[in-house]
């Protein structure tokens, strides 16, 4: 299952889905594993961290991306400088 990045964002889409008003999660370097029970969408407003799914996939993330992270999938976070991102759960 891949994850899909859009490197950088526009500023057309931040405002055509209201990304600034979506809520927040941060978080200090480290690992660990997550399961998606519902799709994410997310846009990196600081930091970098890199996903590895279980089929051995590996993707770099990084300020200005917009990332989409599908239900179903199982993976790796490994945070490598302090992160923040803006998030939408489900469809």
């Amino acid at each position: 299952m891949k994850v899909l990045i859009k490197s950088p964002c526009s500023a057309s889409v931040i405002i055509q889905y209201g990304i600034k008003n979506w809520p927040i999660w941060e978080c200090e370097p480290c690992n660990f594993s997550w399961n998606y029970m519902e799709k994410e969408i997310c846009l990196i407003i600081e930091g970098e961290a890199k996903i590895m799914t279980e089929a051995g996939e590996s993707y770099l993330i990084k300020s200005g991306d917009l990332v989409e992270l599908h239900e179903g999938l199982s993976c790796e976070w490994q945070i490598l400088k302090s992160f923040k991102k803006h998030f939408r759960l489900g469809e």
